[in-house]
């Protein structure tokens, strides 16, 4: 059974930075894009970042756009999500997802359990 397990998350002031880390096991992880994903409490997962197989091409979403970077290791089998300048709307439980496609409308068949980040004011 394919799995993800993110790590890295805490709590930190605004304007701080963290880095989350997602560790994946039992799939062929270059096979794979990823992403990162978000869920603040009382609303909808939003999109965060994604990577292509190799690594080359990435997507952000608008909100964290030179803020956020997103990088893999496909020799270690993880992704990984460097946030800077983080802003108390940053806040959520991050989750990393898996797919064999690659693009802004992918709906990912693998995810991770969460990691949560609090970003205090």
């Amino acid at each position: 059974q394919v799995q993800l397990v993110e790590s890295g998350g805490g709590l930190v002031q605004t304007g701080g930075s963290l880095r989350l880390s997602c560790a994946a096991s039992r799939i062929t992880f270059s096979d794979y894009s990823m992403a990162w994903f978000r869920q603040a409490p009382g609303k909808e997962r939003e999109f965060v970042a994604t990577i292509s197989w190799s690594g080359g091409t990435a997507y952000y979403a608008d909100s964290v756009k030179g803020r956020f970077t997103i990088s893999r290791d496909n020799a270690r089998n993880s992704v990984y999500l460097r946030m800077n300048s983080l802003k108390p709307e940053d806040t959520a439980v991050y989750y990393c997802a898996a797919d064999l496609d690659f693009g802004l409308s992918v709906e990912y068949r693998y995810w991770g359990q969460g990691t949560q980040v609090t970003v205090s004011s």
